[in-house]
């Protein structure tokens, strides 16, 4: 192993780069540095040697031209076993370089900024720092290539325990990395500017249409409704899984980098995930998001295999989740909660009693924590909430692509078609029925009342068997009750068999061939019924 002499910094991060570059100096590594990082580390007290002076020629171009020098890739590439190499880098007089620290303008940041000019996205294309990466991984055996400082603390310790020398293996996996950095930034590049379709008319995106991954390379569909041409991802591994949906399948949890979502959570006790939990939990957590606005009560979701085992609403966060338990409690142990609010001690009083796997919410108080303390297997996450952009599905040769369903209801979507119109405390139930039966898998029949699911039909093949489940699962009453359905009943059964459990009022979306046959016997029956002319399919 030989020993590291020269090291090149320059980094956009320079996150705890003062101590790195201090443990280095100690270590007698001479350091070679450029623009805003030389300053920083010479306002640190550290000695530090311009680019300029190795490559005796001047940074010039606003930057553009600093490191794109023989000296610099000479001084990385050169293989130092090979006499020829040897011999061509004395000739010219260049000196080796043994570590390259560069981590890269952070374009997509630039990106992800409300109001960016297409100027400003230009300029933040690195070029000098992909090339210097790929050098020096390139050269390993040779080089060292550091680009995260969250690798600096392990490789000061290796260099202090191994008198300056990097082992072949840690120079590998640093390489490794840098391959993916840079494989990464070029892709989050080619994403972006493939949704630029026209550079003289070019619009920064609005702030919804931002969704960056942290981690470069996330393709996302551009602001006017269509998808890149080619589909790049970048995700980085978070977790390795005991096991997938079944104890035969391997499994892995990656992340984007935000720092926001379910992938993100911070788990703050209990047992390692499962992927059934993950999965749970994500559709425990998107349906508690149904009910993210400023005028909303606090809302319990209780999943078990992400459907709905029982939702509600409340003036607490207690009392949403005992409306939510009464739903269905037999289904519900065991199950997965998600709630739109900060748990306290008393929604953790009630939560404690029952046997769940895992509870997300946006935060947890102190006595909250300490109540669950005592069951030591229970799950506890944080989550920071992410605004949903696009739902991925394999399929054999290829993968699905298309938008988060968000669509969300507007006044001016409801239209009532029967003779009687929703009195308005069915209206509130059905609003709240018709955001509960987004999440359940179809086909999909919601009984509830204003702010509490009754009964839940999920997944059937066929409506009116989905109604016919929802009545049998109820434990309340289902006399004037509301009924949701995620997509048209085909037939008059489906609104017959919703009648005949109780229930008063039905919203869907409507769209059937046959709509004047389930109207009339909506009306025949005395319910009254909206159209939404919106769909939510959940397959």
């Amino acid at each position: 192993m030989s020993k590291i002499q020269r090291a090149i910094l320059s980094v956009t991060d320079k996150t705890g780069l003062a101590d790195f570059a201090r443990q280095l100096t100690k270590l007698g590594v001479e350091l070679i540095s450029t623009g805003g990082t030389a300053k920083l580390l010479r306002d640190s007290g550290i000695a530090v040697k311009d680019i300029s002076e190795l490559t005796g020629f001047p940074e010039m171009l606003d930057g553009r031209v600093k490191t794109l020098h023989p000296k610099v890739h000479g001084g990385i590439l050169h293989r130092r076993e090979d006499p020829a190499h040897r011999a061509a880098v004395a000739e010219h007089g260049i000196a080796a370089i043994d570590m390259v620290v560069v981590n890269l303008y952070a374009f997509e940041k630039t990106a992800a900024k409300p109001g960016a000019g297409f100027d400003e996205l230009i300029e933040n294309i690195d070029i000098g720092g992909p090339s210097m990466i790929r050098s020096a991984a390139k050269n390993f055996h040779d080089v060292a290539i550091v680009t995260s400082p969250n690798d600096y603390q392990a490789i000061a310790e290796e260099l202090a325990r191994a008198q300056g020398s990097l082992s072949l293996e840690t120079k590998w996996k640093l390489a490794q990395k840098a391959f993916a950095t840079t494989a990464a930034y070029d892709s989050v590049i080619a994403s972006t500017l493939e949704g630029i379709p026209d550079i003289n008319n070019f619009q920064p995106p609005a702030p919804a249409e931002l969704r960056s991954a942290g981690q470069p390379g996330a393709a996302i569909p551009t602001s006017s409704g269509t998808f890149p041409q080619t589909l790049r991802l970048s995700f980085q591994k978070t977790l390795d899984l005991r096991y997938g949906e079944n104890p035969h399948q391997k499994a892995a949890m990656y992340s984007d980098g935000s720092g926001l979502g379910v992938a993100n959570g911070r788990q703050l006790q209990g047992k390692e995930l499962s992927y059934n939990n993950i999965v749970d939990l994500q559709a425990a957590w998107d349906l508690a998001q149904e009910f993210s606005g400023p005028e909303d009560e606090p809302v319990c979701a209780i999943i078990k295999h992400t459907n709905p085992c029982g939702t509600a609403t409340g003036k607490t966060l207690a009392e949403a989740f005992k409306r939510a338990l009464e739903c269905d409690p037999v289904s519900a142990f065991g199950g997965v909660i998600g709630v739109n609010r900060p748990i306290d001690a008393a929604a953790a009083e009630e939560m404690h009693k029952l046997f769940v796997e895992v509870i997300g919410a946006p935060g947890f108080d102190q006595a909250a924590k300490e109540k669950f303390a005592s069951k030591k297997n229970l799950r506890l996450l944080e989550i920071v909430p992410a605004a949903p952009a696009w739902v991925l599905k394999n399929v054999s040769g290829g993968i699905l692509l298309q938008d988060a369903d968000m669509r969300p209801l507007q006044a001016s979507d409801l239209r009532v078609v029967t003779r009687r119109a929703p009195t308005p405390e069915e209206t509130r139930a059905l609003l709240f029925a018709w955001k509960v039966c987004k999440h359940v898998k179809s086909n999909a029949i919601v009984y509830a009342r204003d702010g509490q699911t009754v009964g839940v039909g999920a997944g059937q093949m066929s409506r009116v068997d989905s109604a016919k489940i929802g009545a049998m699962k109820a434990q309340l009453p289902l006399a004037g009750t509301v009924a949701a359905s995620d997509a048209f009943f085909p037939f008059p059964d489906g609104v017959e068999e919703i009648a005949k459990a109780g229930a008063t009022a039905i919203i869907q979306p409507g769209g059937s061939q046959r709509d004047p046959e389930v109207i009339a016997a909506a009306d025949r029956l005395g319910l009254a019924m909206l159209f939404t002319g919106v769909r939510h399919f959940r397959h």
